[in-house]
């Protein structure tokens, strides 16, 4: 019944965003410079009410070309892996230069992999980046079968194997626990084809330490509330039909209670520079709502074993952590050198959460292991923005370098 009514919503306001658009291009698809106070007003209050929506379609990328020695080269995407729940998305650059392989490792939690397009940018300028492009489970057939955490593992070692030795990985937030899982059961089985390195940014290692109001939410109810309350049964119309998820738009809900007044503000400054004719700052504003409304469901089963293993019960941090059956133990990492970043403003990941990962890689050299601390940023600035840019990437490339 959940996404049923979510679905019956949706359907009932798609006609007046039709009309809203409709209404729109009669009046002129420019911002309406130079006319009239009220016709620029109407002309946004038109645009507002043809946004009001959530679209489940990865946006683009939109990486046409990066800066790489002295010139711009192009970049396109390949895809050199496919599997029912995620595809491993190369960003092909026109260069001669062999680079250090890197494997982004996106967030799977409400949002398509492209909320890391900057993280990818940056790292393309001196590096060949590949992502785990993640799948919308609502149109991944029932016949692909349950999805969890071990599945999740899998996917992570079947790429590192398609892309071979000397690949290096860097997780951003929760799939911090799932590559430290996977580099500890490559090592455990003896792999040749461990990562270099790892790299794990903003993630819940252990988030037994410094709890934010994230975790205290995720531990207020007990795992069947979740379960009851939380999961949805794919409508008929998509290709999921009768899959068993947690809806990308409930997750979107949650983040926008976590910052209501800020959104609203965004809202309401974003109908002033339509009506003003502020062009430039209302591009900037709706490029933003457009990714940040983009929603993934996430099969139930990895959701619910996300919430109970990693928030509610800490297992990779408490050594409870099992994969199919076997104890992981990340102590056997001796070849994966570590580098853990955090921000000194998250409010999601806090402080000592990612860096618990060294006490865990406890076979791992000194030389090894680095961890960095970035003032200044919350989460999402560990990763993207001014300082991820100028004062974070350096050491991750620098990192990655050194074990090349």
């Amino acid at each position: 019944m959940l996404y049923a009514a979510y679905q019956a919503q949706s359907d009932l306001i798609n006609p007046a965003r039709m009309m809203a658009q409709a209404a729109l291009t009669a009046l002129g698809a420019k911002a309406m410079t130079g006319q009239p106070v009220d016709i620029r007003a109407a002309a946004a209050a038109y645009e507002m009410i043809a946004r009001a929506g959530l679209t489940h379609e990865r946006p683009p990328y939109e990486i046409d070309s990066v800066r790489t020695g002295n010139h711009d080269a192009a970049v396109t995407e390949e895809v050199v892996l496919s599997l029912p729940f995620g595809s491993l998305l190369r960003f092909r650059k026109d260069t001669n230069a062999v680079q250090a392989k890197v494997l982004v490792v996106a967030p799977m939690s409400g949002h398509f992999a492209t909320l890391l397009r900057n993280t990818v940018a940056t790292l393309l300028r001196d590096h060949d980046v590949y992502i785990t492009d993640w799948h919308n489970a609502r149109d991944v057939s029932l016949e692909a079968g349950a999805f969890g955490y071990d599945d999740y593992v899998d996917t992570l070692i079947s790429f590192i194997e398609k892309l071979g030795p000397d690949t290096h990985v860097v997780a951003v937030c929760q799939p911090c626990v799932q590559v430290l899982t996977a580099a500890a059961v490559m090592a455990q089985a003896g792999s040749p084809v461990q990562p270099r390195s790892m790299t794990l940014m903003a993630g819940p290692v252990d988030t037994r330490i410094n709890p934010t109001a994230v975790n205290k939410l995720a531990n207020d109810k007990p795992i069947e509330w979740f379960r009851k309350n939380l999961i949805a049964t794919v409508p008929s119309r998509y290709a999921g039909a009768g899959r068993k998820v947690y809806p990308g738009f409930i997750q979107l809900g949650a983040f926008l209670a976590m910052n209501m007044q800020r959104h609203v503000n965004a809202h309401i400054d974003l109908f002033t520079h339509l009506a003003t004719g502020e062009t430039e700052s209302a591009a900037t504003i709706k490029k933003f709502y457009d990714e940040y409304f983009a929603v993934l469901d996430l099969p139930a089963e990895f959701y619910l074993e996300t919430v109970q293993w990693i928030f509610q019960e800490a297992r990779l941090a408490a050594g409870t952590l099992t994969y199919r059956g076997e104890k992981v133990d990340c102590s056997a990492i001796r070849k994966t050198a570590l580098l853990t970043v955090e921000g000194e403003r998250d409010d999601i990941c806090a402080l000592g959460q990612t860096s618990a990962a060294h006490d865990l890689c406890s076979g791992l050299k000194p030389f090894r292991k680095r961890h960095h601390m970035q003032a200044g940023v919350g989460h999402y600035g560990v990763f993207s923005g001014r300082k991820w840019d100028g004062q974070i990437y350096p050491i991750v490339r620098n990192m990655i370098l050194a074990n090349s």
